[in-house]
């Protein structure tokens, strides 16, 4: 802990402490002036500024509230100048940088009282990063700091830990990308000093027991950064700041329930779309009422009006299933809604399906193309190419609303990435299937957990392309109701429970385990205990879906569309890439002319060459492996032509790139005065590599090729006889 005062005149104030085996430290004072708060987080060479502004004037026109938190990725920060030739600023966040605003967005959103309208910002920059670990957890821990620091009522403070396996099996926090791949978990979770809020993970088929206990050993093992906030908020000497809340007027509450009294509960227990129909002829029942009674004054609290109703709602679905452990659709709390699934639904597509769960619906669409159109990552983390993609689109019109299109948002980038992440595991290595795979989820209808849907049709869709997964992977959402600390966990939430309900917590993998998980609360926090009651009640929840799924197509399809291309691969030693590739690229270019194929060369040597036509992936296969071959001594070259005559012989090319001589005296049994008596320029000649001297010349005859294709054509007739 130290104080020193900048040249601006602020105290300069830092707390550290031991975290996780290196020095973490929060600094205040040194940069932001102007800033509500900001805070400099340290930790090993990692260094992230986390500022935070706050509105002190309460906002007028939100029912919500208005915060946002960005994660500002600084190629700077590792050393690097962008890979892209035009644009070498940053600028629009990176779907990496998006997903980890919203990793750090989902703990601290809950902590906030409910009716806070001030405007909130919060904004993590990365300034210095440790290649040896992700900077995300320095961000969340960095902005929490701020916010902690406001005055405003966020009860904080928060942290979180990502941990995985190391190289002898046992859990540890910030291992390296790699490290976290080669252990088969990688595992975020967030909390306070009581439980946890949030959990993100990825996973290679790992079991529940498993998954749990790493939760807790991340629960234990981030306490002391939360301490450490304690301790510079203590340091500091917060002043709290005034706010004002937005809440239901009591009485206009109490207006509303008397007048709801005997209008819900059982009477709104239908089977969806029915229920959805109804709430809503019943709110507009409810507006109606009050509009007459209350006369023209009514559209300036209309909006007040139709909260209280929404409130009422909710509290009727909780008590709905905490009296009488019944669903606002009729259904048990174990219980999944209709399944019904479809494959090849799309003619000219690669691979397709069509997913519906109850109002849920998700068609998704898979295309295969050859391993060039790979994407390229190029971020303040990564280089490199993603060959596995997932994207998730969700117009207005999935949710009955007009809504403008545009690019995708912060939801959708994230429910992408979520089921991408839930068949990562699955899918199989280019060695085995050699093939750039874009899967993509146009949302039809939503009424709940649309990102499992999305997994599952994803699957399907997967499945009819003929993608050779390792194991099929089916998807669940689970919610949560707390009843004076007594949870009831539900399987398979509808909205009207999300809404309602503590935690929406989804569960994707295999039968063998679990690949990946997203939890998010709405509570400040939930005990390690009831996560796992909600993991285990899933395991019968995605077992269900899966056998549907299975009914439906029970393995990949052994053949590919005939739309799709083909690839085929092999694989040559390196120092040959140069003379595949050609002068300027000249021979490749001929190859994929002349046969209409496309070829991709790694590095390794493996050349994969692809096409809708058998015959032309054969036709350039044979013309790579001509270039590539060595010249072997006594085999039999045919039909290869003659390049130059001269008076002692004539220069063959027996393939490409090799040239050999057949001697005046290898041309013929028969004394031959010229060469040009017979052979000249471009004739194709059949001849015998009969020897390659100390300096790599190769000695070709042409006779002796006669002779022996004689003898193979007498020893055929003597055995046919």
């Amino acid at each position: 802990m130290s104080q020193t005062i900048n040249p601006s005149g602020k105290e300069i104030i830092s707390v550290e402490s031991e975290f996780c085996g290196r020095n973490l430290s929060l600094e205040v004072g040194r940069v932001g002036f102007r800033t509500t708060s900001s805070v400099i987080a340290r930790y090993g060479d990692t260094v992230v500024l986390g500022t935070v502004m706050i509105n002190p004037n309460t906002s007028d026109g939100f029912d919500y509230f208005p915060m946002s938190i960005d994660y500002e990725e600084r190629f700077y920060a590792s050393g690097k100048i962008s890979g892209s030739r035009f644009i070498k600023r940053e600028g629009r966040p990176s779907d990496e940088a998006i997903l980890i605003g919203r990793l750090i967005d989902r703990p601290i959103r809950p902590l906030w009282p409910k009716g806070y309208r001030h405007e909130v910002q919060g904004i993590a920059t990365v300034l210095s990063m440790d290649p040896s670990f992700r900077p995300d957890i320095i961000a969340m821990i960095a902005l929490s700091s701020a916010f902690m620091l406001t005055g405003a009522p966020f009860d904080g403070p928060v942290a979180g830990l990502r941990v995985g396996y190391n190289k002898d099996g046992q859990l540890s926090a910030f291992l390296s990308q790699d490290q976290l791949k080669a252990g088969g978990l990688d595992l975020v979770v967030a909390g306070t000093e009581h439980g946890v809020t949030m959990v993100e993970a990825g996973t290679q088929e790992i079991k529940e027991d498993k998954i749990i206990e790493a939760i807790s050993y991340a629960h234990s093992a981030m306490q002391p950064a939360i301490s450490l906030q304690k301790q510079l908020v203590e340091k500091v000497g917060v002043t709290k700041q005034d706010y004002s809340l937005t809440l239901p007027d009591e009485e206009i509450q109490k207006e509303v329930d008397k007048w709801l009294e005997n209008k819900l509960g059982e009477k709104l227990r239908k089977p969806y779309p029915e229920r959805n129909e109804l709430v809503a002829n019943l709110r507009k029942e409810t507006i109606d009422y009050f509009r007459e009674q209350i006369g023209e004054e009514f559209d300036n609290v209309k909006r007040e009006y139709d909260e209280a109703f929404t409130l009422a709602l909710h509290k009727d679905v909780r008590k709905e299933i905490i009296k009488y452990k019944i669903r606002p659709d009729g259904r048990k709390l174990n219980e999944i809604r209709p399944l019904s699934s479809e494959v090849g639904i799309l003619p000219r597509a690669h691979g397709s399906s069509l997913f519906t769960r109850g109002m849920t619906q998700a068609m998704n669409i898979v295309t295969l193309a050859p391993l060039s159109y790979a994407q390229i990552i190029d971020t303040m983390e990564q280089d490199g190419e993603k060959r596995y993609m997932h994207h998730y689109n969700a117009p207005g019109y999935t949710v009955g609303e007009v809504r403008r299109l545009g690019s995708p948002g912060r939801r959708e980038i994230g429910h992408s990435y979520l089921a991408e992440r839930a068949l990562l595991p699955v899918i199989p290595s280019e060695s085995v299937f050699p093939y750039t795979i874009r899967s993509v989820t146009e949302i039809m209808s939503q009424n709940g957990s649309t990102s499992m849907a999305a997994t599952c049709s994803s699957c399907l869709a997967l499945m009819d392309a003929g993608v050779p997964l390792k194991a099929p992977v089916s998807g669940i959402a689970m919610g949560l109701i707390l009843d004076d600390n007594n949870p009831i966990i539900l399987s398979d939430i509808a909205d009207a429970e999300d809404f309602a309900g503590d935690m929406d917590f989804k569960v994707a993998g295999t039968s063998n385990g679990i690949t990946a998980l997203q939890m998010d609360m709405k509570l400040h926090s939930v005990p390690v205990d009831v996560l796992n009651k909600a993991l285990e009640q899933s395991k019968e929840g995605r077992a269900f879906i899966l056998e549907h799924m299975l009914s439906t197509i029970s393995s990949p399809r052994k053949t590919l569309s005939k739309y799709a291309p083909r690839v085929e691969s092999i694989q040559v030693a390196p120092e040959k890439i140069r003379e595949i590739i050609g002068k300027g690229g000249e021979m490749i270019q001929r190859i994929t002319a002349e046969t209409g194929t496309e070829i991709d060369i790694k590095d390794d040597g493996i050349v994969m060459i692809s096409s809708p036509d058998y015959d032309s992936i054969s036709a350039a296969k044979q013309w790579i492996e001509s270039i590539v071959a060595e010249p072997e001594v006594g085999k039999i070259y045919a039909n290869v032509p003659v390049v130059s005559v001269l008076d002692f012989g004539a220069f063959v090319q027996i393939m490409p790139g090799k040239d050999g001589l057949v001697h005046v005296s290898e041309m013929s049994d028969e004394r031959v005065n010229k060469p040009s008596d017979i052979v000249k320029e471009g004739d194709k000649v059949t001849v015998k590599l009969v020897a390659i001297d100390d300096k790599g010349r190769l000695q070709l005859s042409m006779k002796a090729a006669a002779r022996d294709l004689k003898d193979k054509k007498d020893a055929k007739n003597n055995k046919a006889v």
